[in-house]
Order: C-alpha cells, then sequence, then structure tokens
C-alpha cells in the first residue's frame, strides 16, 4: 500500500509525509473516523524518522484532516464528499465537463495559432540550436547579483515583501530616468510606468491607444518583432509594414504610405536600434527623417529600445525619443532582458506624464505591480555599479561570437546576403528560390534548427527564403558545424 511514496530532495519529509497521507484520506484509502498507523509504525512503512511522521500529523489535524484522541493516536476526520470529489462523481451524476475550446473567443482562439514558442521546432537533445536570442546564462555575475539581493533586503525587505506601487519602485523609476537622460533624452514633462518586460509595456499602450470605435492601423518595419505583430493583431490593429534597407526603415515608402492618407495611422511601432531580426541599426539621418515624417502627419511612435547596449562598432546612436527633444510623439519601452536577466520581469515605459498616468491606472486593473523584489534588485544591482562592468564583458564575448558567426557564414554561405549591426543574431536572406522551412526540415535531420524568417514578417507568404540566427547561446565550436550544416543543406535548394 505505502510502495508509491517517493521521498524528494531537497524538501522537508514533515511536509512530504503529511501531503502524501492527505492525498491517501483524499482518495478514500483511509476512511471517516479510522484510525491512522501509530507514528512509530509509518515511520517504518514510509523509511522515514518518527519524528517526521508526528509533525505530519500535526499538520493533519491543524488542517482539519485529522483528529487526535489522547493517548489512543490520531484519526481520519469526516470529511464531506472528499471521496466522491476525487473519484469523478457528485452525488451519483456523472462528472461535470466542459467543452472549453468550444468557449474561446476569437482572442484566446488567435493567441493560440500566433504563439511561436508552442508552435514552435521540437528537436531531440543534443541539437545544435540557433533559435534562441536569450543572454548567456553562464555569463551571469551571481555574485553580485546575490550580492544586491542582500543588500536590499536587509536594508527594506518587510517593505519589499507587501504591496508596491502600480507605478513601480521609485528609487529605479528615478535610476531609470537619469540612465535615459544619461542616453540623450529630455524627461521634462516625461514620466516612467515599470512593467513586466517590455510585452506588458507594449500590450498596455496599444490597449491605451487602440481606438473604440473602429480597428486600429498601424505602421511597423517590415520584417518585424514576431511578439509585437502577435499583440497588434491581437489588440485588433490592421498592420501596414514598410520594407527595410541596410540603414534601417524605407522612408521613401513610408513618406508614401503617409502621403496616401487613405488610412489614419493611430501609431508606429520601430526598433531603430538591432532591429529584430535583421540586425539593423537605423542611421542618425533616417532617424531624423522618420522623426520628421511622423511629426508632419502627426503619428505616434512606439519605440523598442532593444539591444541598444550591444554595439560592437561605431558610435551609440541616440534613441528616437533623444531625437524628438521636448516633444512628446515617442512612447519608448525599454528592457535589460537582453543583455541583463530575462529571468526579472522588469522593463519601463518612457512617455509623456498624462499618458504615463492613464497607463498606471491600467497596469493597476491588470496586475497591480511589477514585483518589487525584482525592482530592488535590479536597482541596487545597478546602484552597486556592476552594469557597467557586466556590460563591458557581456559586449566583448557576444562580439566575438558575432564576428566567429559572420565570418563562417561568409564562408560557409556565400550566396547569402547578411544583416546585423551587433545584439546576439544576424539575418540571412537567401535566394528567392530558397524556402527557409524545407531548408528547417533538411537540417533537422542533421541536427540543428535555426527560426524561419517568414514568422517576422507582416504578411503570409513574406520571407520564405530568409532565417534569423541566434548565436548567443551556442558555444564556438557548434557555431561553426552549425553553419557548415546549413551551408551544406543548402547548396541542395540552389
Amino acid at each position: 500500500m505505502y510502495q508509491d511514496f517517493k521521498l524528494v530532495r531537497d524538501r522537508p519529509v514533515a511536509i512530504q509525509v503529511k501531503e502524501y497521507v492527505k492525498r491517501l484520506i483524499i482518495k478514500g484509502v483511509f476512511r471517516p473516523d479510522q484510525k491512522l498507523p501509530s507514528s512509530r509504525e509509518m515511520s517504518g512503512l514510509l523509511k522515514v524518522s518518527r519524528n517526521s511522521v508526528i509533525a505530519a500529523y500535526e499538520g493533519l489535524g491543524d488542517d482539519g484532516f485529522t483528529y487526535a484522541i489522547p493517548s489512543q493516536g490520531s484519526y481520519v476526520a469526516a470529511m464531506v464528499n472528499h471521496s466522491t470529489a476525487y473519484n469523478g462523481e457528485t452525488d451519483g451524476s456523472s462528472f461535470w465537463q466542459m467543452d472549453w475550446k468550444a468557449r474561446m473567443n476569437d482572442y484566446a482562439v488567435s493567441a493560440v495559432e500566433m504563439d511561436m514558442m508552442k508552435q514552435g521546432i521540437s528537436a531531440p537533445k543534443g541539437t545544435i540550436s540557433f533559435t534562441s536570442i536569450a543572454p548567456d546564462e553562464h555569463l551571469f555575475d551571481l555574485g553580485d547579483v546575490k550580492r544586491a539581493f542582500l543588500d536590499r533586503m536587509a536594508i527594506e525587505g518587510q517593505v519589499l515583501l507587501n504591496y508596491g506601487y502600480a507605478k513601480g519602485y521609485k528609487p529605479l523609476i528615478e535610476y531609470l530616468m537619469r540612465y535615459m537622460e544619461n542616453k540623450g533624452v529630455n524627461t521634462n514633462g516625461k514620466d516612467i510606468l515599470i512593467t513586466n518586460g517590455f510585452t506588458e509595456g507594449f500590450d498596455i499602450v496599444l490597449s491605451a491607444l487602440r481606438p473604440s470605435a473602429r480597428r486600429g492601423a498601424a505602421i511597423c518595419e517590415n520584417p518585424t518583432h514576431h511578439t509585437a505583430i502577435k499583440n497588434l493583431k491581437l489588440q485588433g490593429f490592421d498592420i501596414t509594414g514598410i520594407p527595410m534597407e541596410h540603414d534601417g526603415i524605407h522612408v521613401e515608402q513610408l513618406e508614401a504610405v503617409l502621403q496616401q492618407q487613405t488610412i489614419r495611422f493611430d501609431l508606429a511601432y520601430l526598433t531603430p536600434s538591432y532591429h529584430n531580426p535583421t540586425g539593423i541599426v537605423m542611421s542618425p539621418a533616417k532617424r531624423s527623417a522618420v522623426m520628421n515624417l511622423m511629426m508632419k502627419y502627426q503619428v505616434p511612435v512606439i519605440e523598442d529600445g532593444f539591444n541598444e547596449e550591444l554595439r560592437y562598432s561605431g558610435a551609440h546612436i541616440a534613441p528616437l525619443i533623444a531625437t524628438a527633444g521636448q516633444g512628446n510623439g515617442v512612447i519608448y519601452i525599454g528592457s535589460l532582458s537582453k543583455v541583463l536577466f530575462p529571468g526579472l520581469r522588469v522593463g519601463w515605459v518612457l512617455g509623456d506624464k498624462a499618458l504615463i498616468d492613464n497607463l498606471e491606472s491600467i497596469k493597476r486593473a491588470r496586475s497591480i505591480h511589477t514585483s518589487t523584489i525584482d525592482q530592488s534588485i535590479l536597482y541596487q544591482y545597478l546602484l552597486n555599479g556592476n552594469f557597467d562592468k557586466y556590460v563591458k564583458k557581456a559586449r566583448m564575448e557576444y562580439k566575438r561570437k558575432y564576428e566567429l558567426t559572420k565570418t563562417c557564414c561568409e564562408k560557409y554561405l556565400p550566396m547569402v546576403d547578411l544583416s546585423g549591426d551587433g545584439g546576439l543574431h544576424l539575418f540571412l536572406s537567401f535566394p528567392p528560390n530558397v524556402n527557409t522551412c524545407q531548408l528547417l526540415d533538411a537540417c533537422i535531420e542533421e541536427g540543428v534548427i535555426f527560426t524561419p524568417g517568414d514568422k517576422f514578417f507582416v504578411h503570409e507568404g513574406e520571407g520564405k527564403n530568409t532565417l534569423r540566427l541566434g548565436f548567443s547561446r551556442v558555444s564556438d565550436e557548434n557555431i561553426v558545424r552549425g553553419i557548415q550544416i546549413i551551408g551544406k543543406q543548402a547548396h541542395h535548394f540552389i
């Protein structure tokens, strides 16, 4: 009867015994008013210490599952409907079943259809994967993170464990304001809302800007961030994609679309630095031209501050929101997830104070606030001066991998056009007759996977000859071997 009891490491034995006996009671193995085995007998049956059993029995009593009779032992309490509920029956009737798929609305169905993780590539262990553009966890300086946590908890640990503020942790907001000022941003009349990473910030902004009386209309680069496409569509926006050139968005086509004025655009979503997926950095001249067009046609800009710290050559280029000066037409969404630690779900929205005031209320209605502990750890880590040290180390390592990946692509994939000025990935464009989804199928057989580029294009059928190659978490040996395999398979399609 007790053969199925298995201890799990790193968990108190008494809790495991308590939960095990509780399950037996719920299943009906022990009946109401039945005496449980003595603590000595149970310790022998489960091969655990008697003290653990005594503690478990006390816990069962506290939870109302047992009662004790002095000098006699522990007995099972009368638990109404426990056994019948467990066996799927209530008062003799059949178990209640709902067809939840039939009840899902269009939003829920579309979310599943566009869920790249669910539709992702399954590959056996040992496969060389170029699909990730997350940071390499081996670069994380755990000692500095632990120190930041302990420092902050020592200062205000009890406060951090309580509810926080929807707008965010004030010391972090103040730090990020200075951080953005150092990027050249005029913060007069602007404020910050802390969010759970970029995606929540983007979703909140979209929900605030979505028209009530009609479908929304958005402009973006084409290709662009898959998560942005997904959330724009889920929020009911029709998307007009503007093609990319080697130095950023095609300004002439952007102007032509705006001049037509057949569509009233509610927003533009742009990633000027280390664009995902192309890796292109928009030139200063184009940044100025784009901002002039958006101001002329009164189209607010959502700027994705993606990977701004990971440029490997050339000088820093100011974000669009810095180009806007005292203007308030740009909403900047920032996150350090690709540079620092994605596990700390902390991002921010920087925009006009009146806008942030509204976004704060939306945030409070949805999730109350972002984890105050996460915010405080990030703040203390930054305050301790660790960020610059870490970014310097990370930039050197990623630059080395970037150059190795680029060299391998030039050697083994001479037929492709490469783009990517920094960040954690390169974007490859093959001749039109190469279908990268078919190429992926061939590479999977050889133990290599990557992300086909069509997922990043606005309309179905576009970008079939492109792919994104993420190198941040791939070893040098596997970078070389993996690109060799992709090159070998690609030659069969040309």
